[in-house]
């Protein structure tokens, strides 16, 4: 009985570390994708993101029939206020990223998802006055000396990195405090963003620069496919974050970023200068740090746990032993 509920066990992992895979492994690639969708824009390609994603998460949602929480949310206005601020940052991350890719800022965009730890950090501190252990304010300071490195190899402060970094560190508190699933945040969200999103594309289509009925069939597929391309990653991480440990989800945030790194020098072969290097090479560290003093942390706090799980096993023992006689 044992040994199967051990067994079950593991493969629930298994299936956690390869919907992890899968997860972070699509948010890596999808730099592949973006160009495809050219000539649209990226104000476009936005559009048609938040369209798709909509109709693609109704489906899913409508398939699990799991609609309870959408009652609960609209008697919430604070809670919707909070999706809605959600739903802006989010749009202003699409598109920024969107529109690197396709200008030729991949390397530069995964900065801002190699910084985004560091970021999130530093928000924490200075919005929620949570303290930082001695490990955690090197790596911070680190990751600043890192941006001033960079900011003289670009010869201006990483605009896109920070964009990037800012707007998810700033989206992931925001969803904190809305604390919906994943795929249900998704859903509000994008309801949000649905009107519009395809009042712009109405808007473009008037003015005769939508591409979407006019570049054939195949690309307009491809721009339906956003929504595909944006749920699918999303819907294996929430499979992946109920089965993993957040210490592993944790080491495998990187594996993203370090994709688009590897796309954007292999791939797209834009230039890496050696104080380029150097700036990724010092956020390299600072997350190295992090990452460390995580694992660190977390080790000791499971030692702990278990100290304190065995000492209250052991109290009940210890209290009815018969008292010695007077």
């Amino acid at each position: 009985m044992a040994s199967g509920a051990a067994e079950t066990s593991r493969g629930e992992q298994r299936a956690g570390l390869l919907n992890g895979f899968a997860a972070y492994g699509m948010w890596g690639l999808v730099p592949l994708f973006w160009p495809l969708l050219k000539p649209a824009g990226a104000g476009e390609i936005l559009a048609h993101r938040m369209a798709w994603s909509l109709v693609v998460v109704g489906v899913a949602l409508l398939c699990i029939r799991r609609w309870g929480w959408a009652r609960e949310l609209v008697r919430q206005p604070r809670r919707l206020g909070l999706v809605t601020i959600a739903a802006a940052v989010i749009t202003v991350n699409w598109g920024v990223y969107i529109w690197a890719v396709n200008s030729g800022h991949v390397v530069e965009a995964s900065l801002g998802y190699f910084i985004n730890p560091l970021v999130t950090i530093a928000m924490g501190v200075l919005l929620l006055g949570e303290r930082l252990r001695p490990m955690q304010w090197t790596a911070v300071a680190v990751g600043l000396a890192a941006v001033l490195v960079l900011a003289f190899g670009y010869g201006q402060p990483p605009w896109i990195s920070l964009c990037l970094a800012f707007s998810f560190a700033t989206y992931g508190l925001v969803k904190k405090k809305v604390n919906l699933g994943g795929l249900e945040s998704l859903t509000a969200e994008t309801a949000v963003q649905f009107l519009p999103a395809v009042g712009y594309l109405v808007w473009l289509g008037a003015r005769g620069d939508a591409t979407f009925a006019t570049e054939g069939l195949g690309h307009g597929a491809l721009l339906a496919a956003t929504g595909v391309v944006t749920a699918a990653p999303l819907i294996c991480f929430g499979a992946a974050a109920i089965r993993v440990p957040l210490s592993t989800l944790g080491l495998l945030q990187y594996l993203a970023p370090v994709f688009q790194f590897l796309l954007g020098i292999l791939y797209f072969h834009e230039a890496m200068p050696p104080e380029r290097w150097a700036g990724f090479g010092l956020v390299w560290l600072a997350l190295t740090l992090l990452t460390w003093d995580a694992l660190r942390t977390a080790r000791r706090n499971a030692v702990r746990l278990a100290a304190a799980r065995e000492a209250a096993a052991a109290t009940p023992a210890v209290r009815g032993e018969p008292e010695p006689a007077a």
